[in-house]
């Protein structure tokens, strides 16, 4: 890790600047990686360096040989709040605070150790000027940070009407910016400040007369970008067209149940009316067919004949009966 000290030649800062771009979380190096002659008093350097909150965060001064040191002081000044000093005097080992009272900024080890100052976590709070001052016999070397907190918005996206999405990165810091896919009839960005240093964003669109189905609403910010869809209702005349045939389509649905029951109806009351005629002429033949043949029975020759033969069996079995009782 990276962590360059004053020197009055221009061109190795312009280097150790370079450097400092391409640093992460802690800017700080091995102090056997740096050499310099320490005879002259530095000009203070400020670095401007973007942290992300809730995570951690390790600054630096100089890598100064500690046979060298005399004292260490990192001055610390927060938005709304007293300059806290934190020091260690190398001659008597002793540390002292003036002013501190944010547990979260702590040295990283012993100052005779490690002279590093470290946040755990970074809070929106840790937001401002942090300076580190080592005095040695051969002059002071200084070391400033403009810490800049970086908070992620909370995106919301939802539609308020017919076919307008309002889109919403909330409390982001610094400010987001909100665009729209497809781009649609958009009213001015509006941004609402609050007084942790936050910034709300909000962007409404409109789509109507689009042949839009779905918007997507794209948040950039230097935390990391987000995207969130929305599907939007039907244009609204083509609603309307469906409402003004919905009564017919209801009407003709009533017309046609009533004349598929009248036609039931009309079926049930025919089968019932040829059964009731098929069993009246079946009794009606019956009746007639009687009288018929009990004529025919009386009038046959046949049914005659057999009569006589019978009556004349029946004579001759009784007769034949008597002779042989005598």
């Amino acid at each position: 890790m990276l962590c360059p000290w004053r020197t009055a030649n221009l061109g190795l800062l312009l280097i150790l600047a370079v450097f400092l771009v391409a640093a992460s979380n802690s800017l700080c190096m091995d102090e056997k990686q740096i050499t310099q002659n320490h005879s002259k008093v530095l000009a203070e350097v400020n670095i401007s360096w973007p942290v992300q909150m809730a995570r951690n965060a390790v600054l630096c001064c100089p890598p100064i040989e500690f046979r060298n040191l005399i004292i260490i002081v990192w001055e610390i000044i927060l938005r709304g709040q007293p300059s806290c000093t934190k020091s260690y005097r190398k001659e008597t080992n002793e540390t002292k605070e003036t002013n501190c009272t944010d547990e979260r900024i702590t040295w990283v080890s012993t100052p005779d150790q490690n002279s590093d100052l470290q946040i755990c976590p970074v809070a929106i709070t840790h937001d401002g000027y942090y300076r580190c001052i080592m005095a040695t016999p051969d002059g002071n070397f200084h070391r400033g940070y403009h810490l800049q907190v970086l908070v992620t918005p909370e995106v919301t996206l939802f539609e308020s009407r017919n076919r307008t999405a309002v889109c919403e990165a909330v409390a982001g810091k610094p400010a987001a910016q909100i665009s729209w896919i497809p781009a649609g009839d958009c009213a001015p960005t509006e941004h609402e400040y609050w007084g942790n240093g936050t910034v709300t964003v909000k962007s409404t669109c409109h789509w109507e007369g689009h042949n839009v189905s779905t918007v997507t609403c794209h948040v950039s910010h230097l935390t990391g970008n987000k995207s969130l869809y929305i599907e939007l209702l039907p244009v609204p005349g083509a609603k309307k067209s469906a409402k003004l045939y919905m009564p017919y389509v209801i009407l003709t649905i009533i017309i046609l149940t009533i004349v598929g029951f009248i036609w039931l109806l009309k079926i049930s009351g025919c089968r019932k009316y040829n059964l009731n005629k098929t069993e009246s002429t079946s009794v009606v033949e019956e009746d007639e067919m009687q009288p018929y043949a009990s004529y025919t029975e009386k009038n046959n020759p046949l049914y005659d004949t057999t009569n006589k033969v019978k009556a004349s069996q029946a004579l001759q079995s009784e007769v034949g009966t008597d002779l042989h009782t005598l």
